[in-house]
């Protein structure tokens, strides 16, 4: 079976981003509270690998998620696959030394965690991040992909969340070489991210700009900068007059592209990017231009290497083609 979602990039950028402000506030209250009572950490914070049943969900990972992200890794002893990722995941915890930690779902035993994740086969991986679930990867693995995934779930955490884990000891990081030094752009991408996470989108848009005017082709800051673009552009819809506008006019290429937006920013990515290329094929001159450019900004968003923007790539080629 191969992997699916080996992004966090589509994960975070729709649904994290909306509810980052809310979540991230949760989190610092979480923190808040547990410093009232002396510091006490989450539930069962020393260790990094745990396994958790429907009845001990709400303390061992939503609660615990305020704190660090908690990867999920869902399996049954009849699932081959599953005996090859789950020791590599509890490695990687390991390894990670407190970044994330890892809880396993035997679905055999958890049908109701099982149907709430909308898991559809084993074995599937998720996050949970400041009570977000976030689906990872679905099947078995390249070890070099799960890393990939892992450093961008520690990062989104960081970024959107606050969230940054603790130090275990006793981890194989423990001896890790020394943290490498901050990039010269981290310090405006981290008040980038946080204009954008209170929703102060004129400011993070000016901020990733500045990025890009140095570095063309960072690509946190394109993906930043898309984000903010597109919730400064739906910020002021009303979202009913618009749907009415695009059903009521399939022709007018503008009002498809503002039903776009608002596809996508509702997680509707399969509907939004079917929509614009439907505005491509039917028009031509600017209209048709309008529609293409907004499509690629949207792919931005979602990241190029999400299988959806792959598949619309290819059905926008077919279609100026």
């Amino acid at each position: 079976m191969q992997p699916r979602n080996m992004s966090m990039s589509g994960v975070v950028d729709l649904a994290a981003v909306k509810a980052a402000g809310e979540a991230k506030q949760k989190a610092e209250q979480a923190r808040a509270e547990a410093a009232r009572h002396g510091g006490v950490p989450a539930a069962g914070a020393g260790r990094l690998v745990f396994d958790v049943d429907e009845a001990g969900f709400d303390q061992e990972v939503l609660q615990r998620s305020a704190e660090v992200p908690v990867v999920i890794d869902f399996w049954a002893d009849w699932c081959e696959p599953c005996k090859q990722l789950g020791p590599l995941l509890e490695r990687l915890a390991q390894e990670y030394a407190g970044r994330f930690v890892l809880a396993k779902v035997d679905v055999e035993a958890n049908q109701l965690l099982f149907q709430q994740f909308g898991v559809q086969s084993i074995p599937a991986v998720f996050a949970v991040v400041a009570g977000q679930a976030l689906p990872l990867f679905q099947g078995a693995a390249p070890e070099a992909q799960i890393r990939e995934v892992l450093d961008q779930l520690v990062a989104v955490a960081e970024q959107r969340f606050g969230i940054v884990g603790a130090p275990v000891e006793g981890g194989e990081a423990a001896e890790a070489a020394p943290q490498a030094p901050a990039g010269p752009y981290d310090s405006v991408l981290s008040a980038a991210h946080e204009a954008l996470d209170a929703g102060d989108l004129g400011g993070a848009v000016r901020a990733y700009e500045n990025v890009l005017s140095d570095d063309p082709a960072n690509a946190e800051a394109k993906l930043g900068l898309a984000q903010a673009q597109l919730l400064r552009r739906v910020q002021d819809m009303d979202a009913q007059q618009v749907r009415k506008a695009a059903a009521d006019a399939p022709g007018d290429v503008r009002a498809q592209i503002a039903a776009a937006d608002l596809d996508l920013v509702g997680g509707h990515v399969a509907d939004a990017f079917g929509r614009l290329i439907d505005a491509v094929k039917k028009s031509a001159g600017e209209d048709r231009d309008a529609a293409r450019v907004r499509l690629l900004e949207l792919f931005e968003v979602i990241g190029p290497d999400d299988p959806r923007v792959v598949a619309a790539r290819t059905a926008l080629s077919r279609a100026l083609f």
